[in-house]
């Protein structure tokens, strides 16, 4: 596929011109703001430093895809999400799971293969609003799975993960909604999957940061 090659996938878009999605271009603030509040309060733990980094290429990438609409902006918003999935599962296992670093690498490596499993469990459902953000569905599943291992020995980090799953199946469904409901609201709703997973993801941020300081209050 051609990189200059353009796309149109959202409600708000109803032509080429650089600012057809404004509330989806502009909303994209809500990673970089979330991005900007938390460096400051990271300061030291190296791997919540790389999480927030991620974050604010998140909003420049998810701002680049809503005003060029092609597929290299397409990409530039995509690759930021998986590194942020894969960094913070791997600090997850690495830190609050205490894997060794071998089987933390491993865990981590096996989102790939899981999250292709539930997307082709979700593809075979009669239910075809899931279908539309298959793959991001993996995500909150995924915590709630390693809430329920943190129950006991981590009630804090249970909850927290326990609250991002609801706060992204929650983004899921506007980001499903979208297309679905263009007709009645001719903006879309996909501005909400913007503006609810900046809260979200730095949320998760908040959640392995008070870990880290909670067990190893040197940050290191």
């Amino acid at each position: 596929m051609e990189l200059f090659n353009q796309i149109d996938g959202y409600c708000e878009r109803t032509d080429f011109t650089y600012w057809s999605e404004p509330l989806n271009a502009v909303t994209n603030l809500s990673f970089i703001i979330a991005a900007l509040i938390l460096w400051p309060r990271v300061r030291g733990l190296r791997g919540a430093q790389v999480l927030v980094a991620i974050l604010f290429v998140i909003g420049v990438g998810s701002y680049l895809l809503h005003t060029h609409a092609t597929v290299w902006a397409a990409m530039a918003d995509t690759i930021p999400i998986g590194l942020f999935i894969l960094a913070y599962l791997f600090l997850v296992n690495l830190h609050i799971m205490r894997w060794p670093l071998w089987a933390a690498t491993l865990g981590t490596l096996a989102f790939l293969p899981y999250a292709t499993a539930v997307t082709s469990a979700i593809m075979h459902m009669p239910v075809s609003f899931l279908k539309i953000s298959s793959f991001y569905w993996s995500v909150p599943l995924l915590l709630v799975i390693y809430a329920s291992f943190q129950r006991v020995k981590a009630a804090g980090v249970s909850r927290g993960f326990l609250i991002g799953a609801g706060l992204l199946a929650l983004s899921l469904t506007f980001r499903s909604l979208d297309e679905t409901l263009c007709s009645a609201l001719p903006i879309g709703t996909h501005f909400m999957w913007h503006l609810l997973n900046g809260v979200m993801l730095g949320w998760m941020i908040v959640v392995y940061r008070s870990h880290m300081l909670a067990s190893a209050p040197q940050g290191r």
